[in-house]
């Protein structure tokens, strides 16, 4: 582990501060959940929480269907990373960091749909050439937990209405199954 040379001290109420440049690094917002945990070394973990991660399995699953069904690649992302892929080399792009944009888009809680040629396009994972064609939000409880997104191919590079229902409806399915864990 990479040690970062800051020290800080627990106050009265069990409460430590981490550093605002750790929070910028790695992407730590007000309101975002951590999961706290120890390793058998006596560390005390700080991670970054994600629900989709938690049913990645499912995500998987459901990317390759999109894939099928809608003939362009996909992906499934929490608000930091790629979680699931199909249709794409899944080396290419798991574990990736999503773009700024993506997540300015999904913070606002839009759905973006590249109906034309002309249109601005938007890249939502870092180093991958490919932009997003149909894109909408995961929101379960109020709270945006990720994205669902179909990209370019060398085919494809406007959303058909179906890929359009296909994304909002995986969306609001892991929505749903999110609120039920």
């Amino acid at each position: 582990m990479k040690a970062t040379g800051i020290v800080r001290r627990i106050d009265d109420l069990g409460r430590v501060v981490i550093p605002k440049e750790i929070r910028r690094t790695m992407r730590i917002r007000e309101g975002t959940p951590l999961e706290i945990y120890t390793s058998v070394d006596g560390e005390v973990i700080f991670r970054k929480y994600s629900p989709v991660g938690e049913i990645s399995g499912t995500a998987d699953e459901y990317a390759e269907v999109l894939y099928k069904v809608g003939g362009m690649p996909t992906v499934i992302c929490d608000r930091d990373h790629v979680v699931a892929a199909s249709g794409i080399q899944k080396k290419e792009v798991l574990e990736r960091r999503v773009s700024g944009s993506l997540e300015d888009l999904i913070e606002q809680r839009k759905s973006l749909y590249h109906t034309s040629d002309d249109k601005e396009k938007l890249n939502p994972i870092e180093g991958i050439d490919r932009f997003a064609v149909a894109c909408a939000p995961i929101l379960a409880q109020g709270d945006v937990n990720g994205a669902v997104i179909m990209l370019s191919d060398n085919e494809n590079s406007v959303a058909t209405e179906k890929q359009q229902a296909l994304v909002e409806a995986a969306a609001m399915y892991f929505g749903k199954q999110m609120e039920q864990v």
